[in-house]
């Protein structure tokens, strides 16, 4: 055991002096990958601040039950508290609309008043307005709740609100995807940035790795520090894609600030929870690590 620590402490060492041997470009090196990591986090930023702000917005998910009109006067009533019962956490509010109530609504509106006058009748059946609680695939959740109340007794139709629903989501999973390409992209930069590092590095120490294979270095040995290399350059580049993308916030957010004061609104941008920034700070190394190995193979094949 002791010897693996002390064998992964040299190869460490080893690798933090040749980045300090050649600092120039090993900054360089770094910021490009910082830069290229900044983007899709700048990206999730955005995604993660806009998401809980467009689920709130003031048009909210509605699903109308009409009664069928010769149903009983306190049909409508009993599906109201039966729905607050039975699905109340999928609903946030719930009220009846009487049909002589609605039929009130429609003789105010001056566009319906002439039609109206002519009906012997009041046309309209009561119905129950259904305001449902926010929460992911709203639509989804419309659409089985409708199909499960159309089965109701007395229920004639059931109307969703819900093709404002529809296209956020799919907004969303636009930029969902959008986000996952972009981060892609930024992948393989990562991967063709350590990889040519390592293979430089490589190349600049083949004589110095052809004397460690003479008095009998292993493989893992010879490689190991060029691992150490690339993990560490994934690392510290996405450490500082996160100083990079929480400094560009600050401006963002200063003028954000004022456009949404002006709409009455509170509203700003924040970087993804620690979870997210750890996870990506491991997968960044990860990928240095695994561009390096699949590079010191490739090039130290002498």
């Amino acid at each position: 055991m002791n010897a693996w620590l002390r064998q992964h402490r040299y190869a460490l060492l080893v690798t933090l002096r040749r980045l300090v041997k050649q600092p120039f470009s090993s900054l360089a090196n770094l910021l490009v990958m910082a830069l290229a990591l900044a983007l899709p986090l700048l990206g999730s930023a955005i995604l993660v601040s806009v998401q809980p702000v467009a689920r709130q917005m003031s048009v909210t998910p509605e699903v109308t039950v009409f009664m069928r009109v010769d149903a009983p006067s306190g049909a409508a009533a009993d599906v109201a508290k039966r729905i607050q019962d039975e699905f109340k956490n999928d609903v946030r509010a719930v009220r009846v609309v009487g049909r002589e109530d609605a039929l009130a609504d429609l003789r105010a509106n001056p566009a319906w008043q002439q039609a109206l006058a002519v009906l012997p009748g009041n046309p309209l059946p009561d119905a129950v307005v259904v305001t449902l609680a926010d929460g992911d695939n709203l639509a989804g959740r419309a659409d089985k709740l409708a199909a499960s109340w159309k089965q109701w007794n007395h229920v004639d139709l059931v109307q969703l609100d819900s093709a404002w629903v529809q296209r956020l989501e799919a907004i969303l999973r636009f930029a969902r995807i959008g986000l996952a390409f972009l981060a892609a992209c930024v992948a393989v930069v990562v991967l063709a940035t350590v990889f040519n590092t390592v293979r430089m590095q490589a190349l600049s120490q083949r004589e110095e790795i052809g004397v460690a294979r003479l008095v009998g270095a292993t493989e893992s040995f010879v490689r190991r520090p060029f691992l150490y290399l690339g993990a560490l350059s994934g690392a510290v580049a996405s450490l500082l894609a996160i100083g990079v993308a929480a400094v560009a916030l600050s401006p963002l957010n200063d003028a954000l600030v004022g456009l949404a004061r002006s709409y009455g609104a509170e509203f700003a941008l924040h970087l993804p929870g620690p979870s997210v920034l750890i996870g990506a700070v491991v997968a960044s190394a990860a990928l240095g690590a695994l561009s390096a190995r699949w590079s010191v193979t490739r090039s130290t094949r002498f």
